[in-house]
């Protein structure tokens, strides 16, 4: 049900009011790369940064980047928000990405290269090495890189060659000297070599302080050895270029008799990098006749072109983050066995911090059936919770069924393992696999297949939506009657990314989450039109309407003069009727905090529009995934967490649940968990009404409060 506007929202509905949403997530990116320009952040751990930012950056230009460069060139002409056309925002785009990319290679070979050298870690030229140490890259070069190298001429009986996605390449100009002629040829630099090829030990120079790593490019090493490729020739240059190609799915399901086949032949395009080419970027100083080869061969607007100096592709410094060097990175963190669970039977080797249980052993339905348990990852254990719930249920004899959602999982997932062995041991068992979820489709296909053969029922996901729940619904046959255990969490069933992510889980055995969730499978699953849920907030069949509801019991509490306040926080707020909705809210009283971790449209602050919202961004070591939502209802707080973003994808065209909180120590932790991370002087940003982030300044500069730090340190000492 789309809900219409009301008038107060149309009044309101002005391109002024909105934040351009690429703009943002531009703003979002710089706040990722201030980590690693940030002198407090440990130095390996600002190298990790600096790799996280072009990362982020290659995926915006495969995805968002693409979608705009195909909507200019199909005509389109329908403004965002906030009032730019496609081609306006591109332009946009291109103006802030300039700047931005130049701090950070800048700031790379000013600060952080001298850092790490100064630490014993050496990333060097070829050109500054002793004879020795190139005599053994030469070496390496004829025995390791030269055998899989392919040079590409590019002539009249050559066709430019297809250039593949994220591939590091060298231009070489070449000149065959008995006529005189330059020609140009094209090397792929093989990804299936180490970036940095480490010198030995017995090459290293002789210094005062100890060397613990020392490497040069494998890109200055082939380029070095260019002669080797070209017998006969004069090589007259080089330059290294990288290429960004269109990524994004084009599946039309709609049209797909079999909707697993159709994506897996999107995928042989992507690897093949059929894609066009959205971004070239260059070595500084490239001259006028190579860039003009390689735009005309690649069909490229100038405007794509970044020329970048010093080395490209600067994700791969984070190879270098595994040196073993604890003293320039965080400390590690351990995650904990929340207090009701240390009795749970564990399985042996695993890596937690937890007291051995002096009583005797129970099992995780128990724990469940006294009190619902809300689990804050990563500083509560994800292995001693979510995975213990689905693997105890995969052994236990009294379980009849286990159905869960799959959006991304890891390679080595235990929770895929275990749902296979419950299959082996005979239980009903559904897994329901998003196929569309972004760059992880390969991934879950694999698993897929792998969980067919076992004998799991797997589900491939609904037309026209994704399912982006995180769900587990756990049957269990208990004396002479049938009970269901819940798992309603924020993030995915992924073992790596719970190290990483916060996140939020409810483990439940309340009878009415245990139907709705049985009836959101039947959803998933059959035919099931099902609009209305005991407790669950449902997308996109009630979710944006139960969402707009409960800003409205706030508007109409601060109309009658009642306190009315509302807290949430979540990874992106884009959609423009909830954002319409808050502006209303503010206007009429309501007071309204809202951690948003990445993009965010509304413009808080502003005299008479949003004077009571105010927006902070939290970047840290952890990435800020989880999404609760606060309503004061006049004393009668009532708290939400599930897996949706108030985004408009989320609202309208994925599967998405959101649960109240009815225990009310959950409630209380919630409120804890809302009440420190407003709190943050130490990894906070400030959103002002002019759009610009304003990182927060701690009280007392010795004590600066970090939400995540206070975390850690509750889970050590309280949970």
């Amino acid at each position: 049900m789309r809900l219409a506007m009301t008038d107060a929202a149309i009044e309101l509905n002005r391109p002024e009011n909105f934040f351009n949403r690429e703009i943002s997530w531009l703003a979002f990116n710089q706040r990722v790369l201030h980590q690693a320009l940030d002198p407090r952040t440990p130095l390996l751990e600002r190298l990790k940064f600096m790799g996280i930012f072009s990362n982020n950056l290659d995926e915006y230009f495969m995805v968002r980047v693409a979608s705009l460069l195909q909507q200019i060139e199909a005509g389109v002409s329908k403004r965002s928000p906030d009032g730019l056309t496609p081609a306006e925002q591109l332009e946009q785009i291109r103006a802030c990405l300039g700047p931005l990319v130049e701090q950070q290679h800048s700031h790379f070979y000013r600060e952080l290269r001298p850092l790490l050298a100064e630490t014993g870690i050496h990333l060097l030229n070829y050109n500054d090495l002793n004879r020795t140490q190139q005599r053994y890259l030469d070496q390496y070069f004829a025995a390791q890189i030269f055998p899989v190298l392919t040079p590409l001429a590019v002539d009249p009986a050559h066709p430019f060659p297809h250039i593949s996605n994220l591939s590091l390449n060298l231009a070489v100009l070449i000149q065959d000297d008995s006529v005189g002629e330059e020609q140009f040829a094209r090397i792929k630099v093989p990804n299936i070599l180490p970036r940095f090829i480490e010198l030995p030990a017995k090459t290293r120079r002789r210094s005062q302080q100890p060397i613990v790593w020392m490497g040069v490019p494998i890109e200055q090493v082939i380029a070095h050895n260019l002669s080797t490729l070209f017998p006969g020739m004069s090589v007259i240059d080089w330059f290294v270029f990288r290429v960004t190609r269109d990524a994004d799915l084009d599946v039309k399901e709609d049209e797909a008799d079999d909707l697993l086949l159709a994506i897996e032949q999107e995928l042989r395009k992507r690897r093949l990098g059929a894609g066009s080419v959205v971004r070239l970027e260059i070595e500084a100083g490239s001259p006028a006749s190579i860039l003009e080869i390689l735009m005309n061969g690649m069909d490229l607007d100038p405007q794509d072109v970044y020329a970048l100096p010093g080395l490209l592709s600067l994700e791969d410094l984070m190879s270098l983050t595994s040196l073993p060097l604890p003293e320039l990175k965080d400390q590690p963190w351990t995650q904990v066995v929340p207090k009701r669970l240390r009795r749970v039977q564990m399985p042996v080797g695993e890596d937690l911090q937890r007291s051995k249980p002096s009583e005797e052993s129970e099992d995780i339905f128990t724990v469940i059936r006294q009190r619902d348990l809300l689990m804050h990852h990563p500083y509560d254990s994800f292995a001693a919770s979510v995975e213990q719930f689905v693997a105890q249920a995969a052994t236990d004899p009294h379980v009849l069924a286990i159905k869960m959602t799959l959006y991304r999982t890891s390679g080595d997932s235990p929770i895929v393992q275990s749902l296979m062995q419950a299959a082996e041991h005979g239980k009903q068992v559904l897994a329901l696999v998003e196929l569309k979820a972004r760059f992880d489709e390969e991934n879950n296909i694999t698993w897929a297949r792998r969980l067919e053969k076992a004998g799991v029922h797997v589900v491939y996901g609904l037309v026209g939506l994704k399912i982006h729940t995180k769900v587990v619904l756990v049957v269990r046959q208990e004396r002479n009657q049938i009970r269901r255990y819940v798992h309603i969490g924020t993030g995915n069933y992924n073992s790596k990314t719970a190290r990483i992510y916060t996140d939020l889980g409810l483990l439940s055995c309340r009878e009415d989450l245990g139907a709705d969730i049985s009836e959101l499978f039947n959803y998933l699953t059959g035919f099931s039109k099902q609009r209305d849920y005991r407790k669950l907030l449902i997308a996109p069949v009630s979710l944006r309407e139960q969402m707009i509801g409960l800003i409205d019991r706030e508007i109409q509490h601060a109309i009658a003069g009642r306190p009315a306040a509302i807290r949430a926080k979540m990874n992106s707020l884009v959609d423009p009727k909830i954002i319409l909705k808050l502006y209303e809210a503010s206007q009429a009283g309501v007071e309204i905090d809202l951690i948003v971790r990445g993009v965010c449209c509304l413009r808080p602050g502003v005299p008479g529009l949003s004077d009571r919202i105010r927006v902070i961004s939290i970047i840290g070591r952890f990435l800020e995934h989880s999404r609760i939502f606060s309503f004061h209802n006049n004393g009668q707080e009532e708290f939400f967490i599930g897996s949706a973003d108030w985004m408009t994808r989320n609202l309208d065209r994925r599967v998405e649940a959101i649960t109240p909180i009815e225990d009310e120590a959950i409630a209380a932790e919630l409120r804890a968990i809302l009440d420190i991370s407003l709190a943050d002087d130490r990894l906070a940003w400030d959103l002002l009404p002019s759009g610009e982030y304003q990182l927060r300044q701690p009280v007392d500069p010795e004590t600066p409060h970090s939400s995540q730090q206070q975390f850690m340190n509750r889970a050590a000492t309280t949970r």
